[in-house]
């Protein structure tokens, strides 16, 4: 199995997330995890470059909004 690997660039306006496979299946495990019904209003999880993204990554920020 292949680490992860998961990139985020952004621009005025657009941001750009390219991923693997393994990556992808990351990602969507953290979006599942702010789905849970457990979870507050609020509830965030910071990406981080050099740790959760590659580096040179923008930082990626995933919220719950529930008034949306």
């Amino acid at each position: 199995m292949d680490e992860p690997v998961i990139k985020v660039q952004s621009s005025v306006g657009e941001a750009l997330i390219t991923a693997n496979a393994e990556g992808l299946r990351l990602l969507a495990e953290r979006l599942l995890e702010l789905a849970n019904p457990d979870l507050r209003n609020g509830y965030h999880l910071h990406l981080d470059a050099g740790v959760d993204l590659e580096d040179g990554s923008s930082g990626l920020v995933l919220e719950r909004d529930d008034s949306l």
